[in-house]
């Protein structure tokens, strides 16, 4: 397999492609033979050395930004005298700040370095984290909501945009479910954590809310400084890897992108706007993040409309957040597997809408909490692969990190329609409004994700005709992703 084998519906086409890219692969005129042994010890030594870290990052972050629902189950809201309405505002504040650092955060990823960007923001939300759980007051929860948003806005896109340092875009999919997949783990692992932690209510005189977020907060925290030490700053700055090695990784990044490292230009920026897959994707990004952040935020609010107890709730929020993450994984090593990010991303939102289907369409409380188990999994297995899909169809390195942030602005644009949506607009239990909106939501994502596939699938046409007329040495350099020979992932 090649990194820039596209998906077909033929075994033909399929086969003439795979040959194709191939050719274009041996053109580049790579340095190394191929060596299976060489190959297993780079990607292994990346994977248990690179990704480890990334996942806790991420884990922390989902935990830490959506905490607040288990929090709002075991008192927050009523102790603080919230309405709905200032429940969602107070959701809402995190966002805006979230989205304005995502631009701005990436470009500075480079030259600040992630080493010292990254652990920087994970140790400072700790301490908001902290002081969330000892506000006695509506503005101080929503003074640490802001600067929750602010600190964590540029994780996941730098996180996307750290991993594309390392690894070809056909090993991508599988290490971002890798680490993505801990956003799923945290919605189970905070049910489970909420559980006991909970029953520390009076402890210290604190109500139990309070202690999820010190409790988490002080990990974070603890982490974060430990973090400076493990995150190599770039593939040249890795000291576990061999110089052999390291040249090694080079030389499949550049048979991926055919493009050597670039300095920062707004020029690239401006690019990237310009690109039709960065606003097809990024309004499914926009419609399928709507689905997640509302179940994330959401998820043990609705179970306990279900009739179970505040406790209860907590822990009966852990089964579909499990089944999403095993299910992920497998999507995206069939993604990866079978280059076909658009279908998986298609399947996915489409089990969204099969399982709001379900919890509009039924009266009993069992099929309704069975419908989680659907809208869960699939708002989990299409997120890492759209972040994959986004990331592997824009080159070089400054229109590809304007790209993925775009794509994280309109993903995280949603996030502010569901703290309303599910928040003040729909009333529990039943959130009749928002289950038909996410349904319709649901089919709108796989809309824009088939037209997405199908864009890229015409422009691939072309370029296979534009190479049938030119040389390589033909084509002037620094095209990027419009090069003839850089085969859009579909």
């Amino acid at each position: 397999m090649t990194p820039s084998q596209p998906f077909s519906g033929s075994a033909k086409e399929d086969a003439n492609l795979e040959k194709e890219a191939r050719s274009l692969e041996s053109s580049v005129g790579v340095g190394f033979v191929e060596d299976p042994v060489m190959e297993g010890r780079v990607w292994r030594k990346l994977d248990h050395r690179v990704l480890p870290v990334m996942t806790m990052f991420y884990l922390l972050s989902f935990l830490d930004r959506t905490n607040v629902g288990n929090a709002r189950v075991a008192g927050l809201q009523t102790d603080l005298g919230m309405s709905n309405k200032q429940y969602s505002i107070a959701l809402t504040v995190t966002y805006v700040p979230y989205i304005l650092s995502e631009l701005p955060s990436n470009l500075m990823l480079k030259a600040v370095g992630p080493n010292l960007m990254l652990p920087t923001m994970l140790t400072l939300w700790g301490i908001v984290t902290v002081l969330q759980g000892i506000v006695n007051s509506y503005s101080g929860l929503l003074a640490c909501r802001f600067f929750i948003g602010l600190l964590e806005g540029g994780v996941f896109p730098g996180l996307v945009l750290y991993l594309s340092y390392f690894y070809p875009r056909y090993k991508m999919n599988t290490r971002i479910t890798l680490f993505f997949s801990s956003a799923s783990l945290s919605g189970a692992f905070s049910g489970i954590l909420a559980y006991g932690i909970i029953r520390m209510d009076g402890i210290g005189n604190r109500p139990g809310w309070s202690w999820i977020f010190i409790l988490e907060g002080l990990f974070t925290f603890l982490f974060g400084l430990s973090s400076y030490f493990v995150f190599p700053r770039s593939l040249d700055k890795t000291w576990f890897l061999s110089p052999e090695e390291k040249a090694y990784v080079k030389e499949k990044l550049l048979e991926d992108t055919h493009q050597e490292e670039e300095v920062f230009s707004w020029k690239e920026v401006i690019e990237a706007f310009k690109l039709p897959q960065l606003w097809l994707l990024g309004m499914a990004f926009f419609f399928a993040a709507t689905i997640l952040f509302g179940l994330a935020y959401f998820s043990p609010s609705i179970i306990q409309g279900l009739g179970y107890t505040a406790a209860d709730a907590q822990l009966m929020s852990v089964p579909p957040y499990a089944v999403a993450c095993v299910v992920a994984l497998v999507a995206s090593f069939i993604s990866d597997r079978y280059r076909c990010r658009g279908i998986v991303c298609i399947v996915s939102v489409l089990f969204c809408a099969i399982g709001f289907a379900m919890f509009l369409g039924s009266q009993s409380k069992r099929v309704q909490y069975g419908s989680l188990f659907f809208s869960v999994t699939g708002a989990y297995m299409a997120a890492p692969t759209q972040a994959t899909w986004n990331a592997n169809n824009a080159s070089p390195q400054t229109r590809r990190a304007t790209v993925i942030a775009m794509g994280f602005i309109l993903a995280n644009s949603g996030g502010i329609v569901a703290t309303w949506l599910l928040g003040s607009l729909s009333p529990a239990p039943r959130y009749t409004k928002a289950t038909i909106t996410l349904l319709v939501f649901s089919l709108l994502a796989a809309l824009f994700c088939a037209l997405n596939l199908l864009y890229l699938r015409v422009q691939n046409g072309k370029k296979a005709d534009r190479r049938k007329t030119m040389s390589r040495e033909d084509e002037e350099p620094g095209l990027g992703n419009h090069s003839a020979w850089y085969i859009y992932n579909l």
